[in-house]
C-alpha cells in the first residue's frame, strides 16, 4: 500500500513563496496523474494542480501562473512551488494520485479518476 506524506507548509506573508513535496513510501509505482488538493475552513476540497508521467500538466484558474506543479519519478516525489501567495490560498493541502491512465480526462487542476492514494495533508497559512 503506498503511504503519500507532505512537508513544506508553513506561514508565510502574503507575496511569499513556499515549496511542497510529497513523498511516496511502500510499494510505490508510477501513477499516470498524480495531483495536489486544498481545503479551506469552511470550503469544500479543490483539485488544483495534476502533472502526468509525461509531463504534462493541468491548473485550477485561481493557481495558475503562480504554482508550478512536478514530479521527480525515480524519487517517487511530487512537488508544488506555489509563488506569489495570496491570504487565499491558506488551507490545507494533500497530495494524492489517481488510479489513471492516459486516456483519463484532466482539466482546471483536477482529474476526472478515483484517488487510490492520499496523503495526511500539510498547512499553509498566507497572512495579508
Amino acid at each position: 500500500q503506498v503511504q503519500l506524506v507532505e512537508s513544506g507548509g508553513g506561514s508565510v506573508q502574503a507575496g511569499g513563496s513556499l515549496r511542497l513535496s510529497c513523498a511516496a513510501s511502500g510499494y510505490t509505482y508510477s501513477s499516470y496523474w498524480k495531483g495536489w488538493f486544498r481545503q479551506a475552513p469552511g470550503k469544500e476540497r479543490e483539485g488544483i494542480a495534476a502533472i502526468n508521467s509525461d509531463g504534462g500538466t493541468s491548473y485550477a484558474d485561481s493557481v495558475k501562473g503562480r504554482f508550478t506543479i512536478s514530479r521527480d519519478n525515480a524519487k517517487n516525489t511530487l512537488y508544488l512551488q506555489m509563488n506569489s501567495l495570496k491570504p487565499e490560498d491558506t488551507a490545507m493541502y494533500h497530495c494524492a494520485s489517481y488510479a489513471s491512465a492516459e486516456s483519463t480526462y484532466c482539466s482546471g487542476g483536477y482529474c476526472y479518476a478515483d484517488l487510490d492514494a492520499w496523503g495526511q495533508g500539510t498547512l499553509v497559512t498566507v497572512s495579508s
